[in-house]
C-alpha cells in the first residue's frame, strides 16, 4: 500500500510481505458470478453453465476452478443437489491445480458427500452434522485466515479448526456429475481480506488526471471505469504504492490497446533509468500486432519482460489481470496463467526503473473498461 517499508525480491526466493494488515481490517467483496457469465473461472473436464444466477456442474467429472489464487478471505454461497440419493460434490478452498493425471486437487475440499455435507476433508476437527437440507438450498459461509478456517452452514456454526499449510490457492468446485449428480451454486460472493477497492463504480474518487481533466476522456458508465480513447490525460492514483498486490480487470475493442502503469512519477514516465514501468494491455489477435515484438504483447512487462504466453480473451470479453511487484520482481497472471516473472538476474534493466511510485491507467486513444480494481499485500 502507500509508500510502505520495501525488501529485496529475487527470483525464486520470496520474503515476508512488506504491507502488514490484520486480515479482519479490510476487504473487498464482489460476486464471482457476474452478470451471468463464467468470467473469472476456468473450467477442466466438465460441462458448466449459468442461468438466472446459477452455476450448474451439468456433466462430467472435472473442476471449475477461480483464475486468481487466494490467501485470506470469506467465502458466501448456497448450493444444492438435484439427485434423489447418493449425490456427490466438493467445495475446494486454498488449492493448489490437479496434478497431471488427475481431475481434482489434493486438498482442501469442503465435502457434499450425502452424509458429509460440510467436511474439511484432511483437517481434524472441521465436521459438520445435520445442518443441512436435502434437496433444498443451503447456505454457506467460509472464513480462512492464515492456518484456521471456520464454517457456519445455514447461519449456524459448524466448526472451527486450524490446519491449512497452503498460504494461498485455488477456489473451486468438484464436478462429479457421473456419480455425484447435478449440483447447483447461486449467490457466490467473496471478500478478498486485506484488499482494498481503488475505484468505488460510482466516481473518480482516488484518481486524478495526470495534466488535465480526467474527464475529457475517463468517465463512470454502469459501474464500470472507461476510457473513451478522445484526447486526454492517462489516469493517475492519488496516492504512490511500493511493494503492492494488484487485480483488475478489463476489456477492449477489437485492436484495443491500454496499460497499466506501476511506480511511475508524476509524469509517467515508464521508459529508462528513474523511470516507472508498464504492463501492456493489448488485443494480441488483432492483425496489425502480428508483428510486434515478444515484449509488446499483452501482460508484458514493456520493454523489458515478454510475456510466456498469450492467454488474452476475445475483443468484448473480460480479461483479468493480476500484477505483483515486490522489490524488483515483477509476476504478472493473466486470465489464470502466469505469463511473466521477472527479477533482475534475468532483467537487470529493472534495477534502473523505480520501487515507488504512482499507479496509472493508460489513455492510448482508444476505448477500455475498467472493473474490480483492487489492491493489497505483495505476495
Amino acid at each position: 500500500m502507500p509508500l510502505l517499508p520495501r525488501t529485496v525480491l529475487t527470483c525464486g526466493l520470496f520474503f515476508i510481505a512488506s504491507l502488514s494488515v490484520s486480515a479482519e481490517e479490510s476487504g473487498f467483496r464482489r460476486p464471482l458470478i457476474h452478470n451471468g457469465q463464467l468470467d473469472g473461472w476456468i473450467v477442466t473436464g466438465c460441462e458448466v453453465t449459468v442461468a438466472d444466477g446459477v452455476l450448474t456442474l451439468k456433466s462430467g467429472d472435472g473442476f471449475v476452478r477461480s483464475d486468481h489464487r487466494y490467501r485470506d478471505f470469506i467465502l458466501e454461497l448456497e448450493w444444492r443437489t438435484t439427485k434423489a440419493d447418493a449425490w456427490d460434490s466438493g467445495i475446494y478452498i486454498r488449492s493448489d491445480l490437479p496434478r497431471d493425471g488427475q481431475k481434482w486437487p489434493d486438498r482442501y475440499q469442503i465435502n457434499l458427500l450425502k452424509g458429509n455435507e460440510g467436511n474439511l476433508i484432511g483437517v481434524e476437527g472441521a465436521r459438520s452434522q445435520g445442518l443441512s437440507v436435502d434437496g433444498q438450498w443451503n447456505k454457506m459461509k467460509v472464513t480462512v485466515t492464515g492456518r484456521r478456517v471456520k464454517m457456519e452452514m445455514n447461519d449456524k456454526p459448524a466448526w472451527e479448526a486450524e490446519g491449512l499449510d497452503n498460504e494461498r490457492g485455488y477456489i473451486g468446485f468438484q464436478a462429479e456429475v457421473t456419480q455425484g449428480g447435478i449440483f447447483e451454486f447461486r449467490n457466490i460472493y467473496l471478500t478478498e481480506l486485506g484488499y482494498k477497492p481503488l475505484f468505488n463504480g460510482q466516481d473518480l474518487t482516488g484518481w486524478e488526471g495526470a495534466d488535465r481533466d480526467a474527464s475529457l476522456c475517463w468517465s463512470v458508465e454502469d459501474s464500470l471505469l472507461m476510457c473513451n480513447g478522445k484526447p486526454g490525460p492517462w489516469l493517475r492514483s492519488a496516492a504512490k504504492y511500493d511493494d503492492f498486490n494488484l487485480r483488475l480487470e478489463y476489456k477492449t475493442r477489437p485492436g484495443g490497446n491500454s496499460g497499466v502503469y506501476c511506480r511511475v512519477p508524476a509524469d509517467g514516465n515508464h521508459h529508462g533509468a528513474g523511470a516507472g514501468v508498464e504492463v501492456q494491455i493489448l488485443d494480441d489477435a488483432a492483425e496489425q500486432y502480428k508483428n510486434l515484438k515478444p515484449y509488446q504483447y499483452c501482460g508484458s512487462v514493456y520493454a523489458i519482460a515478454p510475456a510466456l504466453q498469450r492467454v488474452g480473451k476475445p475483443a468484448g470479453e473480460w480479461n483479468s489481470l493480476e500484477i505483483n511487484c515486490k522489490g524488483t520482481a515483477y509476476v504478472v497472471t493473466h486470465n489464470g496463467v502466469v505469463i511473466v516473472h521477472a527479477c533482475e538476474e534475468a532483467f537487470p534493466e529493472i534495477k534502473q526503473r523505480l520501487r515507488e511510485g504512482f499507479l496509472g491507467l493508460q489513455n492510448h486513444s482508444e476505448e477500455v473498461w475498467f472493473r474490480n480494481i483492487r489492491i493489497g499485500p505483495a505476495d
